[in-house]
């Protein structure tokens, strides 16, 4: 007896541990939506040769209070399933499972509770800034990739090349759209110098301000237009933009805090404006019903510039419907870039992509978190009101001025204009108003006032305006006009 319990007690020592797997569900840098009590269920799959699952949650190396090691499935035909109930705000966790009474035998790292923000429209969106003194990253950001794995979140956020949806794929040479991979691909990446945007940047800034994680959802395509994101073409799946970004949705589980949208500069041509205004009110419309969200918030950038001097009326136009579309649709918001330097001839520099993010942040801070310091007295940023004639100047009226107006260097961007949208006459003189901060008076003088004298602000000098009025918090007076002069 003495030589057998020894032999015994190493062979149960010996005895393999039961394991457990995760095969779906949760993944690594996963971002879950939180719900109105800022809490999310993490659901989880699996195998394992136990009789049931055990969970739980890890934070700054800590079990979690209300978290440690509890039954999360129990176990049938080696097959589980469960929700991990209740999980807070916050995060970078770690959700450690083990088969009851066991040892951890499986991980899913660096998951966060927070909000999701979808990233949608054309080459702005995209991201088309140098990719030098990038932002820095963050350990409470991260990104559904588009081959749809979840990583932390960096620039480039998008790679249309190998995305799983082939919307997004380049054509060969017989002029059929296929994938990129293998050294093709590794060729492509080494080589890229552009892929900066503004989703990073908002997305640092939300969470500075607020502390809550963020989930990005990248989905823009560069060069694409209204028609090309029409929610007609839902049913096509992977095989259109609209369809790719719903499916990218349900994925991440059919859930976001709002959309951040950048798109109309494909749509400034004579055929394409006029039926602009319309078909982007129908497309806010179709995803809040597609994604169940009747009030989701939708916050979007007025296009900027374009360095072609000529054929700037329909440019114009879309800057305006785009203004207009502000004050016709409810829980939207929308920032200018007018402003923004570029890094190319049309393209946003990922310098400026820190201030648009900074601008889209102050919409979502107000919005969504009106018991921050500072986020609900935020206002939209400058909104003109009216313009009325006194003897040889116009005052110029603005709302939604957070502190008061200012301008970087001397103020510029305004214009007296004729119906046919020549600039007559000459403004001499454009600046603050030194007794009342909400208006700007302008100077003019030497030639004729047209019959009807409109007033508008970066139109009527190209695609390539420069305007420079803004307020205390940065926000940026959108392109409007032409609209009419009181006198």
């Amino acid at each position: 007896m003495r030589t057998i319990l020894p032999l015994l007690f190493l062979a149960s020592s010996l005895a393999p541990a039961q394991s457990v797997q995760v095969t779906r569900g949760a993944a690594s840098f996963q971002v879950f939506q939180r719900d109105a009590s800022n809490r999310a269920n993490i659901h989880l799959e699996g195998t394992s040769d136990g009789k049931a699952v055990e969970a739980r949650l890890i934070a700054a190396g800590r079990s979690v209070a209300g978290f440690d090691w509890k039954h999360l499935a129990g176990v049938s035909q080696k097959t589980w399933s469960g929700d991990l109930a209740g999980v807070p705000t916050g995060g970078p966790y770690r959700i450690e499972l083990r088969a009851q009474g066991g040892v951890a035998t499986a991980t899913v790292d660096n998951v966060l509770v927070g909000d999701l923000w979808v990233l949608a429209g054309q080459s702005n969106m995209e991201g088309v800034g140098n990719l030098v003194n990038t932002p820095l990253p963050s350990d409470l950001v991260n990104s559904l990739d588009q081959t749809d794995i979840w990583v932390a979140a960096t620039d480039p956020l998008h790679r249309l090349p190998d995305a799983l949806d082939p919307v997004h794929w380049g054509k060969n040479a017989q002029g059929e759209r296929e994938r990129l991979s293998g050294p093709a691909l590794d060729k492509w990446i080494a080589n890229r110098k552009k892929g900066a945007g503004v989703g990073l940047p908002f997305a640092l800034e939300m969470v500075r301000r607020t502390g809550v994680p963020i989930g990005l959802l990248p989905c823009a395509h560069g060069g694409t237009s209204m028609d090309e994101w029409s929610p007609a073409l839902k049913d096509k799946g992977g095989d259109s933009l609209y369809g790719a970004m719903i499916r990218r949705f349900n994925l991440a589980g059919g859930h976001v805090a709002g959309v951040l949208w950048y798109q109309g500069e494909s749509d400034a041509s004579p055929e394409a404006q006029p039926k602009f205004a319309q078909k982007f009110k129908d497309l806010i419309a179709a995803v809040r019903a597609d994604f169940g969200q009747p009030e989701l918030p939708f916050y979007y950038v007025q296009i900027g510039r374009h360095v072609i001097s000529a054929g700037g009326v329909e440019w114009n136009e879309v800057q305006q419907d785009q203004l207009t579309v502000e004050s016709q649709v409810l829980h939207v918001g929308m920032v200018t870039c007018a402003d923004c330097s570029l890094d190319d001839g049309i393209h946003v520099s990922t310098k400026d992509h820190v201030v648009l993010g900074r601008r889209l942040a102050n919409l979502a801070c107000h919005d969504l978190f009106p018991d921050k310091a500072g986020c609900s007295a935020l206002q939209s940023g400058p909104r003109p009101i009216s313009a009325r004639m006194e003897g040889h100047r116009i005052l110029v009226e603005f709302k939604g001025v957070n502190g008061r107006l200012r301008s970087a260097g001397r103020l510029n961007g305004f214009a007296i204009v004729d119906a046919s949208g020549k600039i007559t006459p000459t403004i001499y003189s454009q600046r603050v108003n030194e007794l009342n901060p909400n208006v700007v008076e302008l100077l003019f003088g030497g030639e004729k006032l047209p019959d009807t004298p409109m007033l508008g602000y970066g139109i009527g000098f190209g695609r390539d305006m420069y305007v420079n009025l803004s307020d205390d918090e940065g926000m940026a007076a959108p392109v409007f006009g032409p609209m009419p002069i009181q006198r």
